[in-house]
């Protein structure tokens, strides 16, 4: 009887809906993982569950709230959408999984990217690989890993730009990559910090802060009628045919 048990046992450990136990291991925040290991667990996860690898060490999205991250989230995305829209040639990602090196691969809340000639490529199985141009992160505060062991890995891989919208403390940082450290790119006499990657890509930070889309739209606007901005779109035409 004993016996019958154990075996039962090892056959329900060894099998369950046609997978074994190994397989079905599911991720857990501080898991310390190869990028093989956590990618074959991640694809058992559910949809719409973020997981990231940093630096060996597995990170599982806690519950989003409304106003602390998911409202921030949206005006950034609608932000990024419109230069998208109006920059062909640049690639747009929400919560896209970036294979950096074997032991990161994070998933930023927005990234923008230079489709041909720039740091990243999309793989045959549809990630991204290598570094975006520019990155943003939503964070809770200072004391986010977003601002110590991702920002360690962005800078690692020469991420050029990182955002980074701080909400409990509103604030907003956007950083920029010069001689392999991150320096803060300060807005200038109407409140405004312009990307130094993307030409025409500008932002109203104190209109981002208050929740004022409309106004940081008009603001976009100003960047994307300049001729900076026709003339990079221009030269990423020139790329795409060649």
């Amino acid at each position: 009887m004993q016996s019958d048990r154990k075996i039962a046992i090892a056959n329900s450990e060894k099998r369950e809906n046609g997978k074994s136990a190994i397989d079905l291991i599911p991720l857990e925040s501080g898991d310390r993982l190869t990028r093989h290991e956590f990618e074959r667990r991640y694809e058992m996860m559910a949809q719409g569950k973020k997981a990231e690898l940093i630096e060996g060490v597995v990170y599982m999205a806690a519950a989003v709230r409304h106003r602390n991250h998911g409202k921030p989230h949206s005006l950034i995305m609608g932000w990024l959408g419109v230069y998208y829209a109006a920059t062909p040639g640049v690639d747009l990602s929400d919560a896209a999984t970036v294979r950096l090196d074997e032991d990161s691969e994070p998933q930023p809340d927005a990234l923008l990217r230079i489709d041909v000639g720039g740091q990243s490529t999309v793989s045959d199985d549809d990630y991204l690989e290598g570094a975006p141009e520019l990155v943003v992160e939503i964070a809770a505060s200072s004391a986010s890993y977003d601002l110590h062991d991702k920002l360690r890995i962005y800078r690692r891989h020469r991420v050029q730009e990182y955002l980074v919208w701080r909400t409990y403390q509103q604030r907003f940082d956007w950083l920029r990559l010069r001689e392999g450290e991150y320096i803060a790119l300060e807005p200038n006499a109407d409140g405004v910090i312009s990307s130094e990657i993307f030409p025409g890509l500008q932002l109203s930070v104190s209109a981002l802060l208050a929740g004022n889309l409309a106004e940081v739209l008009a603001v976009l606007q100003q960047g994307l009628d300049t001729a900076e901005h026709q003339a990079f779109v221009e030269q990423l035409s020139s790329k795409g045919l060649g």
